[in-house]
């Protein structure tokens, strides 16, 4: 009876010793760090020596010729226009007359200056006798004043003139109709005519920020059309913004292209080339240039102290199977992954195999 009465005690004890043991080993896993438990192998991957090559440095884009000026010709007020001069495509020099507004009011203000200047006149004359005041005389000469020079502004906006030669792109009224100031053209603006300057012409290119110190004013560029496979067309830089856009780091730069037998027009898509002279770059294996998904953003990754690093890179130009890469992380001797790169993350332990 003794020995059977044992058995209870003996059971107990040997679950209070299972879970005591238990939890002695789950408090020790949760106490011990995973990198401690596994160590996570060094990816073997195969290196070369960054440094720079001389190439010459030409950038490419794309661009629309634009016209080098473009104005929508309007009075400074409404009213009836008398006469159009000019119709759509017709060529156009310096000061010709493009429309007439109806001039009853410069008549009634030319008749109010005649008026004033024969007051004017005989007021002079009396205060010269010392029959009239200097304060009479002040008052009207400052009228005549204002008069005629509401005369002269009346004349230069009835009677409207080309600023510039040019050809004629838009016409948006007839003789006899009235100018009401509403939006008449494409870009929203008011205008009885639209007059454009075709020759020369100009191009903008939006250019990255790391050419702005090679960019000169007076720089040649080449540009050529889809339209004229066989011609080139030179440029010349006239205009550099003074600003670096921070949303794209980029600047824009004007182009003044003159217009060969006028073949070129304003609307045409054509690709600019332009030529920086020789620089010094690092230039590597296209396939080690990586992508980020669903982004534009380049990037390697070089060996530093057995540890993939991953440097973001803007690409330049490409050389059949090599492409230009720049970074202002990037220097001579550094050691560039060009084969195991695809299995890499930042911060890998990586081993250098021949």
């Amino acid at each position: 009876m003794k020995y059977l009465s044992t058995i209870p005690v003996i059971l107990i004890s040997g679950l209070l010793l299972s879970g005591c043991s238990s939890k002695t080993k789950t408090t020790a896993a949760k106490n011990t760090d995973p990198s401690e438990v596994i160590e996570k192998a060094a990816i073997p991957v195969k290196v070369a020596t960054l440094a720079k090559t001389k190439i010459s440095r030409t950038i490419d884009y794309t661009a629309t010729i634009l016209p080098f000026e473009e104005v929508n010709m309007a009075p400074s007020t409404p009213g009836r226009i008398d006469k159009l001069y000019v119709e759509v495509g017709d060529k156009i020099n310096r000061n010709d007359k493009l429309f007439l507004m109806d001039r009853t009011q410069l008549y009634q203000l030319k008749l109010q200056l005649s008026s004033l200047a024969k007051d004017l006149s005989r007021l002079d004359t009396l205060l010269k006798t010392g029959s009239a005041k200097q304060q009479q005389y002040d008052q009207l000469k400052t009228q005549y004043d204002v008069t005629k020079t509401n005369v002269d502004f009346m004349e230069q906006n009835t009677l409207m003139k080309s600023p510039f030669t040019g050809i004629v792109t838009g016409k948006y009224y007839e003789d006899g109709e009235m100018y009401s100031g509403s939006p008449t053209t494409q870009t929203g603006r008011s205008a009885v005519v639209t007059v454009m300057q075709i020759n020369p012409l100009k191009v903008n290119v939006s250019i990255s920020e790391q050419y702005y110190p090679l960019i000169k004013k007076g720089m040649k560029a080449g540009v050529t059309a889809d339209v004229y496979r066989n011609e080139k067309f030179n440029a010349t830089v006239f205009r550099i913004a003074p600003t670096i856009n921070s949303g794209t780091r980029s600047f824009n730069v004007e182009l003044e292209l003159p217009n060969r037998n006028e073949l070129l027009k304003p609307g045409m898509f054509v690709r600019v080339s332009m030529d920086l002279g020789e620089v010094e770059t690092f230039v590597v294996p296209a396939n080690t240039v990586l992508v980020q998904e669903g982004t534009n953003t380049r990037f390697v990754y070089v060996e530093r102290a057995e540890v993939a690093q991953r440097i973001e890179v803007t690409v330049g130009k490409r050389f059949d199977d090599q492409l230009e890469i720049i970074s202002d992380n990037l220097k001579e001797g550094d050691n560039l992954i060009t084969e195991g790169q695809s299995k890499l993350i930042n911060g890998d332990k990586i081993k250098i195999v021949m």
